[in-house]
């Protein structure tokens, strides 16, 4: 009875139900999915039910979009290997910026499909384009692009590890207006100090 108490109280305080999802993508991925490269997409799978849905029961809640973005960076980083070598330079990856374009909603129990994509790196971050695909007619639903800091680590010089990495791709056009903005905030910031 004390362990339900228990089971009860971390429910209550943490979200475990994040956290049983984060290792079971991840193990997932590992057990049952080939490694990829780094320079190639990764897919994980969702189905969005009455937890996922907005306060009308129609679609997804513009939040969860976020939350499942997560689940499918930890699944890119396992397949990839990118945050063993990551962690075996004693570094770490944190969420700097994301941007999220919704073009359509994802309608309550439609199954869909998050690709993950290596686009762009600098020497301090790595830049992720992720887009939401609904399996019933293959429309890309939104599309996020994300900045990963990773800390402690050269970024050039870990993804040169990669063969399939040795050159860097060209920044694409919307990932260069999208970091330009982020900069004139940072700007705009830093004048109100």
């Amino acid at each position: 009875m004390s362990w339900l108490v228990l089971l009860l109280i971390l429910y209550v305080i943490w979200d475990v139900n994040y956290f049983i999802r984060c290792v079971f993508t991840v193990f997932a991925g590992r057990l049952f999915q080939r490694k990829r490269k780094v320079t190639e997409s990764t897919s994980i799978y969702g189905l969005c039910t009455s937890q996922d849905v907005d306060i009308f029961i129609r679609h997804m809640n513009n939040a969860r979009y976020l939350r499942e973005l997560d689940f499918a960076r930890f699944h890119f980083y396992a397949l990839t290997g990118l945050y063993e070598r990551i962690r075996q330079r004693r570094g770490g990856a944190v969420q700097g910026a994301s941007s999220v374009r919704y073009r359509r909603t994802i309608p309550i129990f439609h199954p869909y499909k998050i690709q993950t994509k290596l686009v762009w790196w600098d020497d301090k971050a790595i830049y992720l384009e992720q887009q939401f695909v609904t399996l019933s007619d293959g429309f890309v639903r939104a599309v996020a692009l994300s900045k990963q800091c990773i800390t402690n680590c050269n970024v050039e010089e870990l993804l040169k590890t990669y063969p399939e990495a040795a050159q860097r791709p060209e920044m694409p056009a919307d990932l260069k207006l999208w970091l330009d903005a982020i900069e004139l905030s940072s700007q705009k910031l830093r004048k109100d100090k």
